[in-house]
């Protein structure tokens, strides 16, 4: 998969590396803001019950 992505990717090896670091801090970002706020009231972490 990531083969086919670098193959796909426009330019010389400098445009390449530029191209992949926008796209794997664009995929951190969807992450960070969408994903995991969208994911944490379902986790468990939370509740905590001490006996």
């Amino acid at each position: 998969m990531y083969a086919w992505i670098w193959r796909h990717l426009p330019g010389p090896l400098a445009v390449r590396v530029s191209c992949a670091l926008v796209l794997v801090l664009g995929i951190i970002a969807l992450l960070l803001f969408v994903i995991f706020p969208a994911v944490d009231p379902l986790l468990p972490f939370n509740d905590v019950t001490i006996d």
